[in-house]
């Protein structure tokens, strides 16, 4: 665990330490970029990374924040019926602008913008999982009912088939 966490690590330190959650930030020494990585850094189970996904409505321009189970990927057509609108996943530009954060880094909270939030129902079948902490190496620990209380996103069903790639 590192005592002195880069600046975007500290921010959401921060952020959670605002939210009212006695989550730990680390630092890890090798890549957590994609799901696959983290879960080999933390020794856990693939379904128990929440990967952060950014998709951007087509026509409003509107930044949506889908946390997924690591072992999940999202059905567009699904979460695009969900909030009325086509979507696409969003580019690195659009993903930095929206959260502060660079792609493999995004945690689920100390955003630059307001996002609208989902969840995935699926993430609830672990009694804790990890999530990014602003950096593509850095992480915390945190259970699914703590994810929902500094989201304050909704839980619903968006995915597809499961899979092992990182999207």
């Amino acid at each position: 665990m590192s005592k002195n966490l880069c600046t975007s690590a500290q921010k959401v330190q921060d952020a959670l330490a605002a939210c009212g959650v006695a989550c730990q930030v680390i630092e890890m020494p090798g890549s957590t970029r994609t799901a696959k990585d983290a879960a080999q850094a933390v020794s856990c189970r693939l379904g128990q990374i929440a990967k952060s996904l950014v998709f951007k409505g087509k026509q409003t321009g509107q930044a949506v924040l889908v946390i997924t189970s690591g072992a999940n990927r999202v059905s567009e057509k699904q979460l695009a019926i969900r909030i009325a609108e086509p979507i696409a996943i969003a580019d690195a530009d659009f993903v930095r602008e929206q959260t502060g954060f660079a792609i493999g880094g995004v945690p689920p909270v100390g955003h630059a913008q307001a996002l609208k939030i989902f969840i995935d129902q699926d993430l609830f079948q672990y009694d804790e999982i990890w999530a990014a902490a602003g950096t593509p190496r850095s992480l915390f620990k945190l259970t699914p009912d703590e994810l929902r209380k500094i989201t304050r996103g909704q839980v619903i069903n968006v995915t597809g088939a499961k899979e092992n790639s990182s999207l």
